[in-house]
Protein backbone atom coordinates (compact mmCIF):
# COMPACT_ATOMS: atom_id res chain seq x y z
CA UNK A 1 0.00 0.00 0.00
CA UNK A 2 1.20 3.53 -0.83
CA UNK A 3 2.74 5.05 2.31
CA UNK A 4 0.54 8.15 2.01
CA UNK A 5 -2.62 6.09 1.62
CA UNK A 6 -1.61 3.95 4.59
CA UNK A 7 -1.05 7.08 6.67
CA UNK A 8 -4.46 8.41 5.58
CA UNK A 9 -6.17 5.09 6.36
CA UNK A 10 -4.61 4.83 9.80
CA UNK A 11 -5.38 8.48 10.50
CA UNK A 12 -9.02 7.81 9.65
CA UNK A 13 -9.18 4.77 11.94
CA UNK A 14 -7.43 6.51 14.82
CA UNK A 15 -9.67 9.49 14.16
CA UNK A 16 -12.84 7.52 14.82
CA UNK A 17 -11.61 6.40 18.23
CA UNK A 18 -9.98 9.70 19.15
CA UNK A 19 -12.86 11.91 18.04
CA UNK A 20 -15.34 9.75 19.91
CA UNK A 21 -13.36 10.01 23.15
CA UNK A 22 -12.59 13.71 22.85
CA UNK A 23 -16.08 14.55 21.67
CA UNK A 24 -17.26 13.08 24.96
CA UNK A 25 -15.49 15.90 26.80
CA UNK A 26 -17.55 18.50 24.97
CA UNK A 27 -20.81 16.57 25.23
CA UNK A 28 -20.38 16.22 28.99
CA UNK A 29 -19.03 19.72 29.64
CA UNK A 30 -22.52 21.20 30.19
CA UNK A 31 -23.11 18.46 32.81
CA UNK A 32 -19.75 19.03 34.50
CA UNK A 33 -20.25 22.78 34.72
CA UNK A 34 -23.87 22.41 35.89
CA UNK A 35 -23.20 19.76 38.55
CA UNK A 36 -19.70 20.74 39.73
CA UNK A 37 -18.82 24.15 41.10
CA UNK A 38 -15.53 25.73 39.90
CA UNK A 39 -13.96 24.63 43.21
CA UNK A 40 -15.12 21.02 42.77
CA UNK A 41 -14.07 20.92 39.12
CA UNK A 42 -10.67 22.25 40.13
CA UNK A 43 -10.32 19.43 42.69
CA UNK A 44 -11.26 16.78 40.12
CA UNK A 45 -8.89 18.29 37.57
CA UNK A 46 -6.02 18.34 40.07
CA UNK A 47 -6.62 14.68 41.01
CA UNK A 48 -6.49 13.62 37.36
CA UNK A 49 -3.44 15.73 36.61
CA UNK A 50 -1.62 14.49 39.72
CA UNK A 51 -2.26 10.91 38.60
CA UNK A 52 -1.03 11.74 35.10
CA UNK A 53 2.16 13.14 36.60
CA UNK A 54 2.73 9.90 38.52
CA UNK A 55 2.00 7.58 35.56
CA UNK A 56 5.39 7.78 33.78
CA UNK A 57 7.26 7.67 37.10
CA UNK A 58 5.50 4.53 38.34
CA UNK A 59 5.72 2.85 34.91
CA UNK A 60 9.37 3.88 34.36
CA UNK A 61 8.34 5.56 31.11
CA UNK A 62 7.79 2.15 29.47
CA UNK A 63 4.69 3.19 27.48
CA UNK A 64 6.55 4.73 24.53
CA UNK A 65 8.94 1.77 24.42
CA UNK A 66 6.06 -0.72 24.01
CA UNK A 67 4.87 0.61 20.66
CA UNK A 68 8.30 1.83 19.48
CA UNK A 69 10.00 -1.57 20.02
CA UNK A 70 6.85 -3.52 19.18
CA UNK A 71 6.89 -2.00 15.69
CA UNK A 72 10.58 -2.78 15.30
CA UNK A 73 10.97 -6.14 13.55
CA UNK A 74 14.29 -6.82 15.25
CA UNK A 75 12.52 -7.36 18.61
CA UNK A 76 10.10 -10.18 19.48
CA UNK A 77 6.64 -8.91 20.36
CA UNK A 78 6.24 -11.34 23.26
CA UNK A 79 9.36 -9.89 24.90
CA UNK A 80 8.19 -6.32 24.35
CA UNK A 81 4.70 -6.86 25.77
CA UNK A 82 5.89 -8.98 28.69
CA UNK A 83 8.51 -6.37 29.56
CA UNK A 84 5.85 -3.66 29.44
CA UNK A 85 3.48 -5.54 31.75
CA UNK A 86 6.23 -6.59 34.13
CA UNK A 87 7.49 -3.03 34.44
CA UNK A 88 4.10 -1.46 35.25
CA UNK A 89 3.12 -4.19 37.72
CA UNK A 90 6.43 -3.99 39.59
CA UNK A 91 6.31 -0.21 39.52
CA UNK A 92 2.81 -0.15 40.97
CA UNK A 93 3.87 -2.56 43.72
CA UNK A 94 6.60 -0.14 44.77
CA UNK A 95 4.17 2.77 44.43
CA UNK A 96 1.81 1.13 46.95
CA UNK A 97 4.52 1.34 49.60
CA UNK A 98 4.30 5.14 49.47
CA UNK A 99 0.56 5.39 50.15
CA UNK A 100 1.01 6.06 53.90
CA UNK A 101 3.35 8.94 53.02
CA UNK A 102 0.69 10.48 50.78
CA UNK A 103 -1.98 10.29 53.48
CA UNK A 104 -0.01 11.12 56.61
CA UNK A 105 3.15 12.80 55.36
CA UNK A 106 1.50 15.21 52.93
CA UNK A 107 -1.93 15.33 54.56
CA UNK A 108 -3.75 14.24 51.38
CA UNK A 109 -7.35 13.18 52.14
CA UNK A 110 -7.60 9.33 52.04
CA UNK A 111 -10.44 9.37 49.47
CA UNK A 112 -8.41 11.50 47.07
CA UNK A 113 -5.31 9.34 47.59
CA UNK A 114 -7.32 6.20 46.82
CA UNK A 115 -8.68 7.77 43.62
CA UNK A 116 -5.17 8.69 42.49
CA UNK A 117 -3.93 5.11 43.06
CA UNK A 118 -6.91 3.58 41.27
CA UNK A 119 -6.53 6.02 38.36
CA UNK A 120 -2.80 5.26 38.01
CA UNK A 121 -3.33 1.48 38.04
CA UNK A 122 -6.17 1.50 35.51
CA UNK A 123 -4.48 3.99 33.20
CA UNK A 124 -1.15 2.10 33.19
CA UNK A 125 -2.73 -1.20 32.16
CA UNK A 126 -4.88 0.50 29.55
CA UNK A 127 -1.98 2.41 28.02
CA UNK A 128 0.26 -0.67 27.77
CA UNK A 129 -2.46 -2.73 26.07
CA UNK A 130 -3.50 0.16 23.81
CA UNK A 131 0.09 0.84 22.73
CA UNK A 132 0.71 -2.86 22.13
CA UNK A 133 -2.37 -3.05 19.89
CA UNK A 134 -0.67 -0.35 17.80
CA UNK A 135 2.54 -2.41 17.79
CA UNK A 136 0.47 -5.31 16.45
CA UNK A 137 -0.95 -2.85 13.87
CA UNK A 138 -4.48 -3.75 15.00
CA UNK A 139 -5.75 -0.25 14.42
CA UNK A 140 -9.39 -1.31 14.06
CA UNK A 141 -9.27 -2.99 17.47
CA UNK A 142 -7.72 0.14 18.97
CA UNK A 143 -10.48 2.22 17.40
CA UNK A 144 -13.29 0.02 18.72
CA UNK A 145 -11.69 0.09 22.18
CA UNK A 146 -11.65 3.88 22.03
CA UNK A 147 -15.33 4.00 21.14
CA UNK A 148 -16.14 1.53 23.94
CA UNK A 149 -14.19 3.61 26.47
CA UNK A 150 -16.05 6.73 25.37
CA UNK A 151 -19.46 5.10 25.74
CA UNK A 152 -18.54 3.80 29.19
CA UNK A 153 -17.31 7.20 30.40
CA UNK A 154 -20.56 8.82 29.27
CA UNK A 155 -22.69 6.16 30.97
CA UNK A 156 -20.71 6.19 34.21
CA UNK A 157 -20.69 9.99 34.36
CA UNK A 158 -24.45 10.13 33.91
CA UNK A 159 -24.93 7.52 36.64
CA UNK A 160 -22.38 8.89 39.12
CA UNK A 161 -22.95 12.63 38.65
CA UNK A 162 -26.67 12.82 37.92
CA UNK A 163 -27.87 9.59 39.53
CA UNK A 164 -25.78 9.27 42.70
CA UNK A 165 -24.55 12.90 42.96
CA UNK A 166 -21.01 11.72 43.73
CA UNK A 167 -19.32 15.00 42.74
CA UNK A 168 -15.63 14.93 41.84
CA UNK A 169 -15.38 11.30 43.05
CA UNK A 170 -17.86 10.20 40.40
CA UNK A 171 -16.04 12.27 37.76
CA UNK A 172 -12.75 10.45 38.40
CA UNK A 173 -14.28 7.02 39.03
CA UNK A 174 -16.02 7.09 35.63
CA UNK A 175 -12.66 7.24 33.86
CA UNK A 176 -11.13 4.55 36.09
CA UNK A 177 -13.88 2.02 35.35
CA UNK A 178 -13.84 2.89 31.65
CA UNK A 179 -10.08 2.24 31.47
CA UNK A 180 -10.35 -1.10 33.27
CA UNK A 181 -13.18 -2.45 31.11
CA UNK A 182 -11.63 -1.32 27.81
CA UNK A 183 -8.30 -2.88 28.93
CA UNK A 184 -10.02 -6.25 29.40
CA UNK A 185 -11.60 -5.81 25.96
CA UNK A 186 -8.22 -5.09 24.30
CA UNK A 187 -6.52 -7.98 26.08
CA UNK A 188 -9.21 -10.58 25.30
CA UNK A 189 -10.24 -9.59 21.76
CA UNK A 190 -6.64 -8.83 20.76
CA UNK A 191 -5.58 -12.23 22.12
CA UNK A 192 -2.71 -10.57 23.94
CA UNK A 193 -2.42 -13.42 26.43
CA UNK A 194 -0.37 -15.39 23.88
CA UNK A 195 2.31 -12.69 24.09
CA UNK A 196 2.64 -12.87 27.88
CA UNK A 197 5.76 -14.83 28.81
CA UNK A 198 7.79 -13.11 31.49
CA UNK A 199 10.51 -15.73 31.25
CA UNK A 200 11.10 -14.90 27.59
CA UNK A 201 12.38 -11.37 28.27
CA UNK A 202 16.10 -11.28 27.53
CA UNK A 203 18.54 -8.92 29.20
CA UNK A 204 19.33 -7.26 25.88
CA UNK A 205 15.66 -6.44 25.19
CA UNK A 206 15.04 -5.25 28.75
CA UNK A 207 18.17 -3.10 28.63
CA UNK A 208 17.29 -1.60 25.24
CA UNK A 209 13.71 -0.78 26.25
CA UNK A 210 14.71 0.73 29.59
CA UNK A 211 17.52 2.73 27.99
CA UNK A 212 14.92 4.24 25.68
CA UNK A 213 12.19 4.53 28.33
CA UNK A 214 13.95 5.86 31.41
CA UNK A 215 14.85 9.26 29.88
CA UNK A 216 11.14 9.50 29.11
CA UNK A 217 10.39 9.67 32.86
CA UNK A 218 11.85 13.13 33.48
CA UNK A 219 10.69 14.07 29.99
CA UNK A 220 7.10 13.20 30.90
CA UNK A 221 7.43 14.98 34.23
CA UNK A 222 8.74 18.15 32.61
CA UNK A 223 6.16 17.87 29.82
CA UNK A 224 3.52 17.70 32.56
CA UNK A 225 5.06 20.75 34.21
CA UNK A 226 4.86 22.67 30.93
CA UNK A 227 1.25 21.63 30.38
CA UNK A 228 -0.18 21.65 33.89
CA UNK A 229 1.98 23.65 36.31
CA UNK A 230 0.15 26.84 35.36
CA UNK A 231 -3.13 25.37 36.71
CA UNK A 232 -1.51 24.65 40.07
CA UNK A 233 0.15 28.06 40.14
CA UNK A 234 -3.09 29.86 39.25
CA UNK A 235 -4.83 27.98 42.09
CA UNK A 236 -2.00 28.78 44.51
CA UNK A 237 -1.31 32.41 43.49
CA UNK A 238 -4.98 33.34 42.95
CA UNK A 239 -7.78 31.01 44.13
CA UNK A 240 -9.53 27.70 43.40
CA UNK A 241 -12.36 29.32 41.45
CA UNK A 242 -9.92 30.91 38.99
CA UNK A 243 -8.15 27.55 38.80
CA UNK A 244 -11.46 25.92 37.86
CA UNK A 245 -12.11 28.54 35.18
CA UNK A 246 -8.61 28.07 33.79
CA UNK A 247 -9.09 24.27 33.71
CA UNK A 248 -12.29 24.74 31.69
CA UNK A 249 -10.53 27.28 29.46
CA UNK A 250 -8.20 24.50 28.32
CA UNK A 251 -11.03 22.32 27.04
CA UNK A 252 -12.08 24.25 23.93
CA UNK A 253 -8.53 25.05 22.69
CA UNK A 254 -7.79 21.35 23.08
CA UNK A 255 -9.86 20.81 19.94
CA UNK A 256 -6.58 21.67 18.19
CA UNK A 257 -4.84 18.88 20.11
CA UNK A 258 -7.74 16.60 19.15
CA UNK A 259 -7.18 17.32 15.45
CA UNK A 260 -3.46 16.74 15.94
CA UNK A 261 -3.72 13.56 18.04
CA UNK A 262 -5.89 11.91 15.39
CA UNK A 263 -3.02 12.31 12.94
CA UNK A 264 -0.04 11.84 15.29
CA UNK A 265 -1.05 8.34 16.42
CA UNK A 266 -0.95 7.17 12.80
CA UNK A 267 2.03 9.35 11.96
CA UNK A 268 4.30 7.87 14.63
CA UNK A 269 3.63 4.42 13.19
CA UNK A 270 4.55 5.62 9.70
CA UNK A 271 7.63 7.49 10.97
CA UNK A 272 9.03 4.33 12.57
CA UNK A 273 8.11 2.05 9.66
CA UNK A 274 9.55 4.45 7.04
CA UNK A 275 12.67 5.41 9.03
CA UNK A 276 15.00 3.66 6.57
CA UNK A 277 13.23 4.49 3.31
CA UNK A 278 15.15 6.38 0.63
CA UNK A 279 12.63 9.24 0.30
CA UNK A 280 12.10 9.62 4.05
CA UNK A 281 12.96 13.34 4.10
CA UNK A 282 10.53 14.15 1.30
CA UNK A 283 7.84 12.12 3.07
CA UNK A 284 8.36 14.13 6.28
CA UNK A 285 8.37 17.48 4.44
CA UNK A 286 5.16 16.79 2.56
CA UNK A 287 3.34 15.60 5.66
CA UNK A 288 4.50 18.56 7.76
CA UNK A 289 3.39 21.03 5.09
CA UNK A 290 -0.20 19.80 5.31
CA UNK A 291 -0.04 19.27 9.06
CA UNK A 292 0.86 22.89 9.80
CA UNK A 293 -1.87 24.15 7.45
CA UNK A 294 -4.45 21.96 9.16
CA UNK A 295 -3.41 23.07 12.65
CA UNK A 296 -3.43 26.78 11.87
CA UNK A 297 -6.85 26.44 10.22
CA UNK A 298 -8.20 24.59 13.27
CA UNK A 299 -6.76 27.25 15.59
CA UNK A 300 -8.20 30.06 13.50
CA UNK A 301 -11.65 28.46 13.46
CA UNK A 302 -11.64 27.96 17.23
CA UNK A 303 -10.63 31.57 17.92
CA UNK A 304 -13.50 32.66 15.67
CA UNK A 305 -15.98 30.50 17.62
CA UNK A 306 -14.58 30.79 21.17
CA UNK A 307 -17.41 32.90 22.58
CA UNK A 308 -20.38 30.94 21.16
CA UNK A 309 -18.72 27.61 22.04
CA UNK A 310 -18.14 28.75 25.62
CA UNK A 311 -21.74 29.93 25.89
CA UNK A 312 -23.02 26.65 24.43
CA UNK A 313 -20.83 24.24 26.39
CA UNK A 314 -20.61 25.82 29.86
CA UNK A 315 -22.91 27.29 32.46
CA UNK A 316 -23.00 31.04 33.15
CA UNK A 317 -20.56 30.75 36.08
CA UNK A 318 -17.87 29.51 33.66
CA UNK A 319 -18.45 31.94 30.77
CA UNK A 320 -15.57 34.20 31.81
CA UNK A 321 -13.22 31.38 30.84
CA UNK A 322 -13.37 32.50 27.17
CA UNK A 323 -11.00 35.37 28.03
CA UNK A 324 -8.18 32.88 28.63
CA UNK A 325 -8.75 30.81 25.49
CA UNK A 326 -7.16 32.84 22.63
CA UNK A 327 -3.64 32.58 24.05
CA UNK A 328 -4.25 28.93 24.93
CA UNK A 329 -5.21 28.29 21.30
CA UNK A 330 -1.81 29.69 20.25
CA UNK A 331 -0.17 27.48 22.87
CA UNK A 332 -1.96 24.31 21.75
CA UNK A 333 -1.02 24.89 18.09
CA UNK A 334 2.65 24.92 19.06
CA UNK A 335 2.11 22.00 21.44
CA UNK A 336 1.15 20.01 18.37
CA UNK A 337 4.19 21.20 16.39
CA UNK A 338 6.41 20.18 19.30
CA UNK A 339 4.79 16.71 19.34
CA UNK A 340 5.31 16.30 15.60
CA UNK A 341 9.00 17.12 15.88
CA UNK A 342 9.18 14.82 18.90
CA UNK A 343 8.23 11.94 16.60
CA UNK A 344 11.54 12.53 14.80
CA UNK A 345 13.40 11.92 18.07
CA UNK A 346 11.32 8.78 18.69
CA UNK A 347 12.05 7.47 15.20
CA UNK A 348 15.78 8.01 15.74
CA UNK A 349 15.59 6.74 19.37
CA UNK A 350 16.97 10.09 20.59
CA UNK A 351 15.04 10.14 23.87
CA UNK A 352 17.74 12.27 25.54
CA UNK A 353 17.07 15.10 23.08
CA UNK A 354 13.37 14.79 23.87
CA UNK A 355 14.24 15.23 27.54
CA UNK A 356 16.58 18.21 27.07
CA UNK A 357 14.11 20.21 24.99
CA UNK A 358 11.22 19.42 27.33
CA UNK A 359 13.24 20.52 30.37
CA UNK A 360 13.85 23.85 28.63
CA UNK A 361 10.13 24.31 28.09
CA UNK A 362 9.23 23.36 31.67
CA UNK A 363 11.74 25.74 33.25
CA UNK A 364 10.62 28.54 30.91
CA UNK A 365 6.99 27.89 31.80
CA UNK A 366 7.47 27.94 35.59
CA UNK A 367 9.65 31.06 35.56
CA UNK A 368 7.24 32.95 33.29
CA UNK A 369 4.23 31.84 35.38
CA UNK A 370 5.94 33.25 38.45
CA UNK A 371 6.61 36.55 36.67
CA UNK A 372 3.44 37.01 34.61
CA UNK A 373 0.56 35.77 36.81
CA UNK A 374 1.00 38.61 39.36
CA UNK A 375 1.03 41.13 36.49
CA UNK A 376 -1.54 39.73 34.02
CA UNK A 377 -3.60 37.40 36.19
CA UNK A 378 -4.79 34.14 34.61
CA UNK A 379 -3.83 35.30 31.10
CA UNK A 380 -0.26 35.56 32.36
CA UNK A 381 -0.32 31.77 32.77
CA UNK A 382 -1.73 31.36 29.26
CA UNK A 383 0.97 33.61 27.78
CA UNK A 384 3.67 31.73 29.71
CA UNK A 385 2.39 28.44 28.26
CA UNK A 386 2.49 29.80 24.71
CA UNK A 387 6.02 31.21 25.04
CA UNK A 388 7.33 27.96 26.55
CA UNK A 389 5.93 25.79 23.75
CA UNK A 390 7.12 28.24 21.10
CA UNK A 391 10.61 28.07 22.62
CA UNK A 392 10.66 24.27 22.54
CA UNK A 393 9.38 24.30 18.96
CA UNK A 394 12.22 26.54 17.78
CA UNK A 395 14.84 24.36 19.51
CA UNK A 396 13.39 21.14 18.09
CA UNK A 397 13.03 22.64 14.62
CA UNK A 398 16.76 23.42 14.62
CA UNK A 399 18.02 20.18 16.20
CA UNK A 400 15.87 17.76 14.18
CA UNK A 401 17.31 19.11 10.93
CA UNK A 402 20.35 16.94 11.69
CA UNK A 403 18.07 13.89 11.48
CA UNK A 404 15.40 14.84 8.92
CA UNK A 405 15.42 17.94 6.76
CA UNK A 406 12.00 19.59 7.21
CA UNK A 407 11.34 23.02 5.72
CA UNK A 408 9.14 24.64 8.34
CA UNK A 409 10.38 28.25 8.02
CA UNK A 410 8.33 29.06 4.91
CA UNK A 411 6.41 32.23 4.00
CA UNK A 412 3.16 30.30 4.50
CA UNK A 413 4.16 29.35 8.06
CA UNK A 414 4.90 32.97 8.98
CA UNK A 415 1.70 34.19 7.30
CA UNK A 416 -0.35 31.65 9.26
CA UNK A 417 1.31 32.65 12.52
CA UNK A 418 0.66 36.37 11.92
CA UNK A 419 -3.01 35.80 11.02
CA UNK A 420 -3.63 33.69 14.12
CA UNK A 421 -1.84 36.19 16.38
CA UNK A 422 -3.91 39.07 14.98
CA UNK A 423 -7.11 37.06 15.50
CA UNK A 424 -6.22 36.53 19.16
CA UNK A 425 -5.39 40.22 19.65
CA UNK A 426 -8.67 41.31 18.00
CA UNK A 427 -10.75 38.96 20.13
CA UNK A 428 -9.08 39.91 23.40
CA UNK A 429 -9.39 43.66 22.71
CA UNK A 430 -12.94 43.34 21.31
CA UNK A 431 -12.40 46.21 18.88
CA UNK A 432 -15.33 47.60 16.93
CA UNK A 433 -16.62 45.17 14.26
CA UNK A 434 -14.48 42.43 15.76
CA UNK A 435 -16.83 39.70 14.52
CA UNK A 436 -16.47 40.83 10.89
CA UNK A 437 -12.69 41.12 11.31
CA UNK A 438 -12.47 37.61 12.77
CA UNK A 439 -14.50 36.16 9.89
CA UNK A 440 -12.31 37.95 7.33
CA UNK A 441 -9.12 36.68 8.96
CA UNK A 442 -10.42 33.11 9.02
CA UNK A 443 -11.32 33.34 5.32
CA UNK A 444 -7.83 34.67 4.63
CA UNK A 445 -6.32 31.73 6.56
CA UNK A 446 -8.46 29.30 4.56
CA UNK A 447 -7.47 30.87 1.24
CA UNK A 448 -3.77 30.86 2.15
CA UNK A 449 -3.77 27.16 3.01
CA UNK A 450 -6.27 25.76 0.52
CA UNK A 451 -3.73 25.07 -2.22
CA UNK A 452 -1.27 23.32 0.12
CA UNK A 453 -3.97 21.02 1.48
CA UNK A 454 -5.38 20.29 -1.97
CA UNK A 455 -1.94 19.48 -3.36
CA UNK A 456 -1.22 17.01 -0.58
CA UNK A 457 -4.63 15.38 -0.95
CA UNK A 458 -3.92 14.82 -4.64
CA UNK A 459 -0.56 13.29 -3.76
CA UNK A 460 -2.16 10.95 -1.25
CA UNK A 461 -4.86 9.85 -3.67
CA UNK A 462 -2.39 9.59 -6.57
CA UNK A 463 -4.50 11.97 -8.66
CA UNK A 464 -1.31 13.33 -10.10
CA UNK A 465 2.40 12.96 -9.43
CA UNK A 466 4.41 15.76 -7.88
CA UNK A 467 8.09 16.33 -7.56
Amino acid sequence: MNKYKKLLKNTFLFGIGTFSSKLMVFLLMPIYTAVLSPDQYNTADLIVNTANLLLPIVALGIFNAVDRFGLDRSFRKSEVFSMGLMTVLCGFGVFLLFSPLAVFGFGTPPDQTLLVYMYVFASMLHTVCSNFSIALQKIRLNTVAGILATALVIIFNLVFLLGFHMGFTGYVLATILSDLISTVFLFVVGRMGRFVNFGSVTKSTARAMLRFAIPMIPNSVFWWITNVSDRYMVTWMMDKSEGGLYAIAYKIPNIVVLVSSVFLSAWQMSAVIEKDSKDRDRFFRRVFRSYQSLLFLAGSGIVLLVKPLTRLLTSDSYYKAWEYMPLLVMATVFTCFVSFLGSVYIMARKSKMTLLTTVTGAVTNVVLNWLLIPVMGVNGAALATFISFFTVFVIRAVTTRKIVHIRWATPLFYLNLIILAVQCAVLLSEVQYWVAIEIALFVLMLAANFQALLKTLKQILNIRKTA
